[in-house]
């Protein structure tokens, strides 16, 4: 019999899910709910068996959206009832210092994940939400809380501590938590198999770089630092985020432009970043901009690029070399010229780029430095999905979680 895991990943006005099977590892079912809670009608996307099914209507709640989900499982499959479901897995960005491992959905992990949303308010609360309803509609399947932050909770204190007053950020819960941590695991614990090197020692940079972006460095599996802070918005350039940027600009903005505490957080998260230089949060806009000569994405492409090999730099002396550099997500997996640009200002340090192996698309993983290389290259998928589905199998299966909640 399959066994599969159901996996959601809710928004303030979407739901992404997939249904993924354990044995083989690949999405059998998969879709999309948007505009929820809008005043235009909502959209539907349900893809099963190489067919794409859509409906616009009013979708007023994540209840009325997910409940629609689980009718397209009935009407367009495959059949939830006989799919061997063994658990839902939601996907969490932030589990703050509560949260180093996955953990079963319970009224007390619900509040807990809510009272989070301090850390996350894009994310946390409609997570939560989306947990809470499918509780209800799937009572007597094992609903999972999987943590976007968990991976990075075992950085190193002198990575995951900022040098803030020591009272504050203990009484706030100040420190480094990362996000984008389920991918960065994932392609950690596949990059030994690809380049055929032990796990154990190995020295390797994950750039997940899409929309939103962050790197890690990883020695052995276990993460030694990343980009990310207290929220997402802290590290590489992103479509609509600034990255790294000096906290007094904040206070200058404040002071001068007299903006508020929402207009600046707007314009940090989603007005800044690739989205504020030029225009366009799409790599692809950018690069086509750059072919038509504008000045400005030339320069928002060289401060993108900038920024990469700055943190590449950065972690290999963390570390004290590199074995593997990681391309994944979007951007990582998709554009060819990004990762052209990165590797050509790595080239004085013994990185070699094989071109053709560049500017090929594929959807498996490969390497794409030359033999000689002193650096091996990487693309690999990232599979969130997967990661997610198999740490909630792992919960279902031990029939308790790690804090003591019994599993239904």
């Amino acid at each position: 019999m399959a066994k599969t895991v159901l996996v959601i990943n809710s928004g303030s006005s979407s739901i992404k899910y997939q249904l993924v099977d354990l044995e083989s590892g690949e999405g059998l079912a998969s879709g999309l709910v948007e505009k929820i809670g809008e005043p235009i009608d909502g959209h539907y996307k349900h893809e099963y068996n190489g067919e794409k099914h859509e409906l616009e209507e009013p979708i007023p709640d994540h209840e009325v959206g997910l409940k629609r989900v689980l009718g397209f499982f009935d009407e367009f499959g495959p059949s939830l009832a006989e799919a061997g479901i063994v658990a839902v897995g939601h996907r969490v960005v932030q589990g703050g210092s509560i949260f180093p491992e996955p953990a079963l959905v319970t009224d007390e992990t619900i509040a807990q994940v809510k009272d989070l949303a301090v850390l996350a308010p894009l994310h946390n609360g409609p997570e939560a939400l989306g947990a809470e309803v499918m509780r209800s509609l799937m009572p007597d399947i094992p609903q999972v809380f999987v943590f976007d932050s968990s991976f990075f909770f075992q950085l190193p204190k002198a990575a995951s501590t900022y040098a803030l007053n020591k009272e504050i950020a203990e009484q706030y819960h100040i420190r480094r938590y990362g996000a984008h941590g389920t991918s960065h695991e994932f392609i950690g614990s596949v990059v030994p198999e690809v380049v055929g090197k032990p796990a154990e020692g190995l020295k390797q940079i994950v750039l997940h770089i899409g929309n939103g972006a962050s790197a890690s460095a990883q020695i052995s599996g276990r993460p030694v630092e990343t980009s990310m802070g207290l929220t997402p918005l802290e590290g590489l350039v992103m479509g609509g985020r600034t990255g790294d940027i000096d906290p007094a600009v904040v206070f200058h903005l404040i002071r001068n432009a007299h903006m508020n505490v929402d207009e600046l957080d707007t314009l940090f998260n989603k007005r800044s970043g690739m989205t504020g230089m030029t225009g366009f949060g799409d790599l692809r806009e950018v690069h086509r901009l750059v072919e038509e000569g504008n000045e400005d994405a030339k320069l928002a492409l060289e401060v993108y690029v900038h920024r990469i090999v700055g943190y590449i730099g950065n972690y290999t002396a963390q570390m004290g070399g590199v074995d593997v550099i990681t391309f994944t997500a979007g951007v990582g997996e998709n554009d060819d010229i990004v990762r052209k640009l990165v590797c050509e200002k790595l080239a004085p340090f013994g990185v070699k780029l094989d071109l053709e192996k560049n500017a090929v698309r594929s959807k498996e993983p490969r390497i794409i430095s030359t033999p000689d290389s002193k650096v091996t290259i990487a693309v690999i998928p990232t599979n969130e999905e997967l990661a997610i589905a198999r740490k909630s199998d792992a919960i279902a299966q031990a029939g308790k979680d790690t804090y003591g909640n019994t599993v239904a």
